[in-house]
């Protein structure tokens, strides 16, 4: 008789033993990528197509989840609030390092409450001046607003936003003085120095590019270490004087999980995010869009998000932005 029970409570415990084995596994359920701007823009086209290309790597589908609000706080707090099982991730723009000294109460700590799992691409921004400017180039853009100090204007998608401190940081460069004018979004900025409205400001190349094309604003310099392969014809502002010899700045984009999540999890995430960014489809999307693909190691994502954090404290602290 007591053969036969410990018989039966070993049946018994390996039956209970199979389904935690068959969900042991990471991971064996849709996975939620919460994309911290709306649907439709950049951000999410790049996130939706890398969802795609991350779902055969892993086994399962990636469903996106757009929530847009407070320049990508609202995402990055809700992400920062959730489990930390690997099963809700944060698709993020480099406005979350800009974040950090510019909001005086945040829900969330980059640091404390969010773990890297991998950077996806990088692209440069344009800047543009309206075309009735007497600045044909760089050179002439730096003669222009020197003469001009204090007199010119320039456009922004609000204050502290990339576009409004990129400026902010070329200014300083050439030692120059110009208006600040904040709008809700660039795309307003931009039609308005198309308008002359605003004199020039800087912009994210996918978005600037078609009215540069156009002639509608005319294209001075991108804001990478080196030239686009979109404008090969222009130069980078680290070459032509409008920034320090090794200014290389734009728009890039990651993953991140909440703090928690298992370092073998964040690992496997990892691993799929660079797999996606091998593939044709990805690097071909990316490049139309004017952006590369980065990827590389979680440690690598940590050492860039300190090392931005960094910068763009100093950097708000100067310019004396703030937000709420």
């Amino acid at each position: 008789m007591t053969h036969r029970r410990t018989l039966l409570l070993a049946a018994g415990a390996a039956a209970l033993a199979r389904p935690a084995l068959a969900q042991g596994g990471f991971p064996n359920r849709p996975i939620r990528l919460v994309v911290a701007f709306p649907a439709g823009g950049p951000t999410d086209v790049i996130a939706r197509v890398l969802a795609e290309r991350m779902a055969p790597a892993l086994g399962q589908p990636i469903v996106v989840e757009n929530r847009g609000g407070a320049n990508g706080n609202l995402a990055a707090d809700f992400v920062a609030k959730q489990e930390g099982d690997g099963y809700t991730l944060l698709y993020n723009t480099s406005s979350i390092a800009i974040s950090q000294p510019l909001y005086k109460t945040l829900g969330y700590n980059l640091e404390r409450d969010l773990t890297p799992v991998s950077l996806v691409a990088a692209a440069p921004s344009l800047l543009v001046i309206n075309p009735t400017r007497p600045a044909p180039d760089a050179a002439g853009f730096i003669a222009w607003a020197r003469a001009n100090s204090g007199k010119i204007s320039y456009g922004s998608g609000g204050v502290g936003n990339a576009s409004h401190l990129h400026v902010f940081m070329m200014l300083q460069h050439i030692g120059v003085e110009a208006t600040h004018v904040p709008y809700r979004g660039t795309a307003a900025a931009l039609t308005d120095v198309a308008a002359g409205n605003c004199d020039f400001m800087i912009d994210a190349l996918n978005t600037a590019l078609p009215l540069a094309r156009e002639g509608r604003v005319r294209g001075i310099a991108v804001t990478s270490a080196e030239r686009s392969a979109m404008l090969p014809e222009i130069p980078s502002m680290a070459a032509t004087g409008l920034a320090p010899r090794d200014f290389d700045q734009g728009i890039w984009q990651g993953v991140m999980a909440p703090s928690r999540t298992p370092r073998e999890v964040v690992q496997r995430l990892n691993a799929a995010v660079n797999a996606a960014l091998q593939t044709e489809e990805m690097k071909a999307r990316l490049a139309g869009m004017g952006a590369r693909p980065t990827g590389g190691s979680v440690e690598d994502y940590q050492k860039h998000l300190r090392a931005e954090v960094a910068l763009w404290t100093k950097v708000v602290k100067d310019s004396g932005a703030t937000a709420e």
